[in-house]
């Protein structure tokens, strides 16, 4: 039987897209964290964002170059009205799409909000040898993403295979 690896934490940064949530009432970027921080990784980033596509261009830029992170997760912005531009601006930083994150992420929402999960644009990739996932804003879907894939394949324990044991190689590639 293979070894398992040694628990390896990253640095995450947590950004809530939202025109209403602050840090007092903004419970998805709480729940993130918690479970971030609970699993054994480092926030080192947390900030409230209007849904202004140039303020998160503007952040997208600063995160994905910042040396330090090694995961963003998003929470907010990925719905259909116009203001909702948190997927087109995280896709234009992608090197690399993750789609079976988008399409896992979805296929597990419909057992919770049944046809209703249409209407959510989450999507993950890789961004500058970061990992970008890009959550709806609601707390529910925060907890399904988080608590189903994203913990699990940030931690180098999870097998056959996870985002963690990949993101050497992943940065080594990255022009």
């Amino acid at each position: 039987m293979a070894d398992i690896p040694e628990f390896r934490p990253l640095k995450a940064a947590v950004l809530t897209v939202s025109d209403t949530r602050t840090l007092e009432n903004d419970k998805s970027g709480d729940l993130i964290v918690d479970r971030l921080e609970q699993a054994g990784h480092q926030v080192i980033h947390r900030k409230i964002q209007l849904d202004e596509l140039d303020l998160l261009k503007q952040d997208f830029h600063s995160l994905v170059r910042d040396p330090d992170v090694d995961l963003i997760v998003t929470t907010g912005g990925t719905g259909l009205t116009k203001r909702d531009v948190t997927p087109e601006v995280a896709e234009a930083f992608f090197d690399k799409h993750i789609p079976g994150f988008g399409e896992l992420f979805r296929m597990l929402s419909y057992e919770e909000i049944d046809s209703s999960t249409i209407e959510s644009r989450a999507c993950a990739g890789v961004a500058d040898g970061t990992l970008v996932f890009v959550l709806p804003g609601s707390p529910g879907a925060c907890r399904t993403a988080m608590d189903k894939i994203i913990l699990k394949q940030i931690d180098i324990r999870t097998r056959p295979c996870n985002l963690t044991e990949l993101l050497p190689r992943i940065r080594s590639e990255t022009p």
